[in-house]
């Protein structure tokens, strides 16, 4: 009775309500914690429904926030339920995490795992960890107060821009999330109730294909810019800057580089434009769905196969949302092509604008 107690009175803030937000905030509904806050600015789309379990096909369109607070209302009415239905920002960070007792990360993009690491930091509260990609997951629980290391002594600096793909762009096994995320939750009914060994000062990596887990040991990075010794970050700053991401509106409006499906459709349905579409997704997509007259060649294959292609053509390279064919351009660039350009959204935006049969995956 005691421990429940202490769930019931534990608040938690859910940043993202996708893959790992959706077994986090299920099971931590159905454990009884007291308060739980959906931080999300998504709608719910088909292709989330694989792994994004909290929602159903009756959701696609709404608010994941709202979808999902449905969905735990249903588990436990008790559970009071509060929905955040933004961005999360350097501008209301801090205030919306100062209201909660526990954060847990379920984000997929860089910026926002910066962001959360350092207000949690800044404001004492432990940040509960997960990341997936395609069959491997990773969790630990960041907390500079108790002891442990935080997000940026286990990596200091973010990749560059586009090196590592998103979910959507690279793919996940469905059930993957379910197991980081229970991991997750796992942490933070420990966390609860003062009981236990946490992943304090430890990281937790998952292979689905192997079924195998292994554990590395972090410790504190005394040089690190916010937990370390002598921090110099003592306020939020702009992460996108930090992560080398320019803002939408520092983007100039049309990219030289860049052709619309509608330029793309053209092409192929005018021979005498002589114009080359190249798909550089990966042959399990391009089984799943095509733009008849493209011609297949992965981006992995391209280096090899680019003797293939006539550097004087002009030739237009797509994938399934635009950021492998913006790398394609640039491989074929370097190796002296003149009239290379990406198909800005890829295959999803062919199927949105031009073909609606071409399924989205």
């Amino acid at each position: 009775m005691a421990g429940q107690k202490k769930i019931c009175a534990t608040s938690v803030l859910c940043i993202g309500a996708g893959g790992l937000g959706s077994p986090i905030a299920m099971y931590l509904a159905a454990a009884g914690i007291g308060k739980i806050g959906l931080l999300d600015f998504d709608t719910v789309d088909f292709s989330n429904l694989q792994r994004q379990i909290i929602h159903s096909t009756a959701d696609v369109g709404r608010p994941k926030t709202e979808s999902a607070k449905e969905t735990i209302q249903g588990i436990n009415p008790g559970t009071q339920v509060v929905v955040h239905n933004t961005r999360i920002t350097s501008e209301n960070a801090l205030e919306i995490i100062g209201q909660y007792d526990i954060v847990v990360d379920g984000t997929d993009n860089f910026p926002t795992r910066y962001l959360t690491n350092d207000a949690c930091v800044l404001l004492r509260k432990p940040n509960v960890y997960g990341s997936i990609f395609r069959f491997e997951g990773q969790a630990s629980v960041f907390a500079p107060h108790l002891g442990g290391p935080c997000y940026r002594c286990l990596y200091p600096e973010p990749p560059p821009p586009g090196m590592v793909p998103s979910c959507a762009e690279g793919g996940v096994l469905g059930v993957l999330p379910g197991i980081v995320g229970c991991i997750q939750a796992t942490e933070i009914l420990k966390l609860a109730l003062g009981r236990g060994t946490t992943l304090i000062g430890r990281l937790i990596l998952f292979n689905a294909l192997d079924m195998k887990f292994r554990e590395v040991k972090l410790r504190r990075d005394p040089q690190c810019p916010i937990c370390g010794e002598k921090p110099t970050i003592k306020e939020l700053i702009d992460y996108e800057m930090f992560c080398g991401i320019q803002p939408e509106s520092a983007q100039p409006s049309e990219n030289p580089d860049e052709v619309t499906v509608q330029e793309m459709k053209r092409a192929i349905d005018d021979k005498g434009l002589n114009i080359r579409v190249i798909d550089v997704r990966d042959q399990d997509e391009w089984d799943i769905a095509r733009v008849r007259g493209t011609t297949l060649i992965p981006l992995g294959r391209l280096e090899q196969r680019f003797t293939e292609l006539d550097p004087n053509q002009t030739i237009y390279l797509h994938c399934k949302g635009g950021t492998r064919s913006m790398k394609a351009v640039n491989l074929l660039k370097d190796r002296g092509f003149k009239y290379v350009k990406s198909v800005k959204g890829g295959i999803n935006a062919w199927s949105d604008e031009i073909d609606s049969a071409v399924p989205k995956y």
